[in-house]
């Protein structure tokens, strides 16, 4: 199955658990795609002691999952892409929703 995640959310635990279910999914054989919009341009930054989102992120690519980073919200942020999160588009997360079979927000 193809499943696609949209992660709108900088709460430390909430974006943790988005990536924690990607590589549980990508672990039980599925394809999974992460676009990073809003508040969700941040996760890279939302470590903490309880919390490693940033290792979730790195096991979920080291599994075969993509992480796609908004550009837009990137720039607001004054962020910019890394090799964990490419720089996207909105054409980008449409084609994401467009071919996934379920798609999840967070």
């Amino acid at each position: 199955m193809k499943i696609g995640i949209v992660i709108y959310s900088n709460d430390t635990e909430t974006v943790w658990n988005a990536f924690r279910y990607g590589n549980f999914a990508i672990k039980e054989g599925d394809e999974v795609k992460v676009f990073l919009t809003g508040k969700g341009v941040e996760a890279e930054s939302l470590d903490t002691e309880k919390f490693s989102v940033t290792q979730q992120m790195k096991d979920f690519v080291k599994g075969g999952g993509t992480i796609l980073a908004c550009g837009t919200c990137l720039k607001v942020r004054n962020q910019s892409a890394t090799d964990i999160c490419p720089l996207s588009t909105m054409k980008d997360m449409y084609a994401l929703v467009k071919e996934s079979d379920r798609v999840l927000t967070f």
